[in-house]
């Protein structure tokens, strides 16, 4: 068994044991209750290779004597594949009324213990994910909650662009564009091409505020992409991934080659020498 992945199993086997329920069940005593959760704003949690991602986990807690604490939360993944559970880095809950409080946990994944936690590839951690936890009441209650606010949690993308093409350019100049499409490997640590994806090649007009798709390209085996457009005048363009339900969506910036309108010139007129005539 894999370095770490026997102290995960244990861990979220003791945390439940703890909390008096198994990760299938909720259970507890009274009328405490979250009744409503939400997790990193309701957006996806993404994880590259390097960098700590923070995110927070809203829960609504509602009971008749009051709420008096988030004792514990965690989050496990919903797939077949042990996750790194995130840390968690403490929690407040804010009194709305006589009996409900808004509690926010603030949690953390740490791309570094990625590798450990997985029998397979820690990247078959990617994907849906849920929070559980235990809330208490002032009267005594609790609640041992054990799916509340999921999430997904992809694995971070990257594009790059480039465009090469006669310069200055003219109009109805051909334009060679390229790109590579990577993103994290989690079992690695490092990012790595993505082949076999569908992605954007898109177009912004000089002056305008959003841009158009041109056409749609998939990568090659290592993530490359290559695409030739016509130029009809000034602008940038770009590649864009719209992610999939494991890994987020992507926009490289702005590549731009240099453009010179085609001029139009009045035809030359031969010269012609008039004699004089004399009366």
């Amino acid at each position: 068994m894999r370095r770490h992945v026997l102290w995960s199993m244990v861990a979220a086997v003791a945390a439940m044991t703890v909390l008096g329920t198994t990760a299938a069940n909720a259970e507890g005593r009274g009328d405490i209750r979250v009744t409503k959760g939400v997790t990193n704003n309701g957006k996806s949690v993404i994880v590259g290779v390097s960098r700590d991602v923070t995110f927070p986990v809203k829960l609504t807690v509602k009971d008749d004597s009051g709420v008096k604490s988030l004792r514990e939360i965690s989050a496990n993944s919903s797939t077949t594949h042990w996750g790194a559970p995130p840390e968690w880095d403490g929690a407040t809950c804010k009194k709305v009324s006589a009996t409900t409080s808004e509690c926010t946990a603030t949690m953390r994944f740490v791309p570094e213990y990625m590798p450990g936690y997985s029998e397979e590839s820690a990247n078959g951690a990617a994907g849906r994910w849920c929070t559980y936890g235990n809330v208490k009441a002032n009267d005594g209650d609790y609640w041992i909650f054990d799916c509340v606010a999921p999430f997904k949690l992809k694995r971070a993308a990257a594009l790059t662009t480039a465009a090469t093409g006669p310069s200055p350019l003219t109009g109805g100049k051909q334009v060679k564009v390229t790109g590579t499409l990577s993103r994290a490997d989690w079992e690695a640590l490092k990012y790595r091409g993505y082949g076999g994806q569908s992605v954007r090649l898109q177009f912004r007009k000089a002056g305008a505020s959003a841009y158009t798709t041109v056409k749609t390209v998939k990568t090659n085996s290592s993530g490359r992409l290559s695409a030739t457009v016509t130029a009809s005048g000034p602008g940038s363009w770009r590649w864009f991934y719209p992610g999939t339900s494991t890994t987020a969506q992507a926009a490289s910036a702005g590549a731009t080659v240099a453009f010179e309108p085609a001029t139009l010139r009045a035809p030359k007129v031969p010269y012609a020498m008039h004699a004089a005539t004399r009366g």
